[in-house]
């Protein structure tokens, strides 16, 4: 049996994994899926990344959480990075699923297009509390493209603004993450367009890693929503020793 934590993306929570958590807990394992902080119900929206990625290492540590399976999705990998960084003795390995894979001193919009960034700069000046929310027709077309109409509407209806602050803070590393000593995985939903394919996930982020398992699966970047049962498949896939 093996311990899970899986951390979600950017206007998610923890518990939008519970479709996927429930075939890896059938298979014996153990499956915490902790919120962020800044994704928590009444969370100030105005956290940067520093404080987001310390609320999962407090939950591995106030859990007392050791030889842990760690994944990241999207935004995730950003945390779990920093997760990593900071508590290296209480993992067995980290699994970037479509996500986010930085070097000290990056943020999240130095690995996106400028057209993104141009969006969630509008967006976040827009609001009252530089919180940032992806509109749905970019949800829908490029998010989760392989789902119906009424799942995606759905699944969106699900989504809480983010703070974009956790976009434009850079991450502080003592090592990147070619040099962890830590084992590490890549997740790769192939119909993924939720970044240009001429700036897409894998190998322009990956390979980052340095040596790491890769898994690459069908889906889109929400399996989560569109293929839960095919996302725990390549998780442990992507866990297994």
């Amino acid at each position: 049996m093996a311990t899970y934590v899986l951390v979600h993306g950017a206007w998610h929570t923890g518990e939008l994994f519970e479709e996927v958590a429930a075939p890896i807990r059938g298979a014996g394992h153990e499956v915490h899926l902790p919120t962020i902080a800044g994704n928590r119900p009444g969370d100030e929206k105005t956290i940067g990344l520093a404080p987001a990625i310390a609320s999962i290492v407090d939950y591995l540590v106030s859990n007392d959480l050791s030889d842990v399976i760690l994944l990241g999705h999207s935004y995730g990998g950003m945390i779990i990075t920093g997760v990593a960084d900071a508590v290296p003795e209480r993992l067995r390995r980290l699994i970037y699923w479509n996500a986010f894979v930085p070097n000290d001193g990056e943020c999240l919009n130095d690995m996106v297009p400028p057209h993104y960034v141009a969006l969630f700069d509008a967006v976040s000046g827009q609001s009252s509390d530089n919180s940032v929310m992806l509109p749905y027709p970019i949800w829908r077309e490029a998010f989760i493209n392989d789902g119906d109409a009424a799942l995606a509407q759905s699944s969106f209806d699900r989504l809480n603004p983010h703070p974009y602050a956790t976009f434009t803070d850079p991450i502080n590393l003592k090592t990147n993450p070619a040099d962890m000593q830590v084992a590490k995985s890549y997740i790769n939903a192939t119909s993924d367009t939720a970044l240009p394919q001429s700036l897409g996930w894998h190998p322009r982020l990956s390979e980052k890693l340095g040596l790491f398992r890769l898994v690459q699966t069908p889906g889109s970047h929400e399996m989560c929503f569109s293929d839960p049962a095919g996302l725990a498949e390549a998780i442990m896939a992507a866990g297994r020793d």
